[in-house]
């Protein structure tokens, strides 16, 4: 029986983004879709065709393979395929075939650019780009659920206000909400004691609810920042309770309005700067998670809110190697410390150990040598101390094995390029992330240059480069679900750290090896890449896009946490996401995946 107007509509409307079509828009859109059906392994298309139009499963199974034969995606129905094709030049960059009966629903080439043209929320799903977001962090583009204080003290209404007193004294806070239950019925605060008690001559046994302000004005969480300072304005107030379906959930005080304004990275450098010791650092660094979840409510893209976090972690480094040279007298040879990992990458986030080594001028002698392994203690301890904590591979310039001269390194390089076993490969990989942080940066530079030609020249070590790359797999599961941590601590949920950013961050060292290229950062390596011919265009475009959705993912994640009191890390729960959010991310593992079995074939590129 043929598909109806009516059912098609219906079906329709429990789609996204069809679901936020107006009923007039729906009214054209439905008569444009072709049904199309397909018998157990047929193909819809082959990948470097035309593509016809926008695929949508009605019923059945479409499975899509990668240019190599490898299946990257399992498709039921309401999943959409091909519009990365027709989002770049119409041409398909993989295959698609039904594995069962199926029934797809076309929308033709020209009816999709119709409708992202014409529809924001039509053009927001499929446009899998990161384009570039408005970067404000002032009060007007800020909500207030990132300006909020959580758990906000509470004391019931029949407290003595000497109590509260007390309670506000030993906290180091200048108002309580008073609540009956989750119920706020009033705020009281250190001037209504002071005025009403103190002043007043009030007992100090007086129940709060005799001194509080009934029914304090609030806002929701979705406020925004400048609402919650016109109110302080407007009303004289100082504190401002934050409640949502008629529960407690926050408070916004003058004081947070305030030290929203003056976190920057800008600040904390400056504050670590004038530091005299490790312990001064770790209260300014102590403030990077709020840094972290200020920049990401400010739309800031990713590589922007990393590279800030990271610039603080080379002032620290910088800081306490300063202060090493105080304590201990002035370097007796040229040296040169780097940072390897997140931070040679600059892309430290909320989470950061400490990776880094020292390279010293060739003269140094075996007592220079005791000199520099007490500077690296003090460096490496302070860092410890700053938050930034001992990295647990051991790959610090505390280990005399990274603490080496010039030619040590240059024989590193060689041995590990010569000769690619598994331990060379793993140290290649955190070592081709060398970033100068302080003293003599030419020590570097011409053993990177040297670094650099002879790794590309070799055949087998690239291989082996390559293979290591595709040990971090993306977490897709067969069923168009995410493959889950099965157990433990962080079960059912996806690392995205090791699973999401690592297998991007892999594939963009490579190309920098093939291709010779200095960049460290991995959107640079990409960028750098396509440029060099090293990925295609069109590859290194969509691995850019996947990249940027899953780092910005990350830090989302990472930022909710920090707004709920937790501490950052890199474990999400699919389930917290919307449909919207778990396809978008879903589609940027298949392309992380299409590009490792691209690479893994020898080809290096996705068409």
């Amino acid at each position: 029986m043929p598909l109806q107007p009516d059912d098609l509509r219906r079906f329709l409307t429990s789609v996204h983004p069809y679901d936020a079509l107006d009923p007039d828009a729906l009214d054209v859109l439905v008569p444009q879709f072709l049904i199309r059906q397909y018998k157990p392994g047929e193909e819809v298309y082959a990948a470097g065709v035309q593509l016809e139009g926008l695929y949508l499963v009605l019923s059945g199974q479409v499975e899509i393979r990668d240019e190599n034969g490898v299946a990257v995606s399992l498709l039921g129905q309401r999943n959409s395929f091909g519009e990365r094709g027709l989002m770049r030049d119409g041409t398909a960059a993989t295959t698609a075939s039904a594995l069962d009966d199926t029934t797809l629903l076309l929308l033709p080439t020209y009816a999709f650019r119709e409708l992202i043209a014409e529809h924001t929320a039509a053009r927001r799903f499929f446009d899998r780009s990161r384009a570039a977001r408005p970067q404000k962090t002032d009060l007007a583009h800020s909500r207030v659920e990132s300006l909020m204080a959580r758990a906000p003290l509470t004391v019931p209404p029949e407290t003595p206000a000497q109590e509260a007193a007390l309670l506000m004294r030993e906290e180091g806070v200048s108002s309580l909400c008073v609540t009956n239950a989750r119920d706020l019925i009033g705020i009281v605060t250190i001037r209504d004691i002071s005025n009403k008690v103190v002043a007043g001559g009030l007992d100090t046994n007086t129940p709060v609810s005799e001194i509080m302000t009934y029914e304090p004005v609030t806002l929701p969480p979705s406020a925004i920042g400048s609402d919650v300072l016109h109110m302080m304005v407007e009303r004289r107030i100082g504190h401002v309770p934050v409640t949502e379906a008629g529960q407690l959930v926050g408070i916004v005080t003058q004081t947070d309005l305030t030290r929203f304004q003056a976190v920057s990275s800008a600040e904390l450098v400056a504050a670590i700067s004038r530091a005299r010791s490790a312990e001064e650092m770790a209260e300014t660094t102590a403030r990077i998670p709020q840094l972290l979840a200020q920049l990401v409510a400010g739309g800031n893209r990713h590589e922007v809110t990393t590279r800030l976090i990271t610039d603080i972690a080379d002032t620290v480094t910088r800081r306490l190697l300063a202060l090493a040279e105080e304590d201990l007298g002035t370097a007796p040879v040229p040296w040169l410390w780097l940072a390897c990992g997140s931070q040679g990458r600059q892309e430290q986030t909320g989470v950061s150990d400490q990776d880094n080594c020292m390279i010293l001028d060739d003269s140094a002698s075996e007592r220079d040598m005791e000199y520099f392994a007490e500077m690296a203690k003090f460096v490496c301890d302070g860092l410890d101390k700053a938050g930034y904590y001992y990295c647990p591979g051991d790959m610090m310039a505390t280990n005399p094995r990274w603490l080496q001269t010039v030619s040590k390194w240059r024989e590193y390089f060689r041995g590990w390029i010569g000769t690619p076993d598994p331990e060379a490969q793993m140290l290649a990989s955190v070592m081709f992330d060398l970033r100068p942080i302080g003293g003599t940066k030419s020590l570097y530079e011409d053993l990177q240059e040297e670094t650099l030609e002879a790794a590309s020249k070799n055949s087998i070590f690239t291989a082996h480069m390559i293979s290591n790359s595709l040990k971090h797999t993306p977490p897709l599961g067969l069923l168009r679900g995410f493959a889950t941590i099965r157990s433990g601590e962080h079960k059912n949920t996806v690392d995205l750290k090791h699973n999401g950013v690592v297998p991007v961050v892999d594939l963009a060292r490579v190309y920098a090896l093939q291709a010779r290229l200095p960049e460290v950062g991995t959107r640079a390596r990409i960028e750098a890449a396509i440029a060099a011919g090293a990925v295609s265009g069109s590859g290194g475009q969509d691995l850019l896009d996947a990249y940027d959705l899953i780092a910005e993912t990350r830090l989302e994640h990472q930022a909710g946490l920090v707004k709920r009191g937790e501490k950052p890390d890199n474990y999400l729960a699919p389930t917290t996401l919307s449909d919207f959010e778990r396809s978008h991310l879903r589609d940027a593992f298949v392309v992380v995946k299409s590009m490792q079995s691209a690479i893994g074939h020898g080809r290096g590129m996705l068409s």
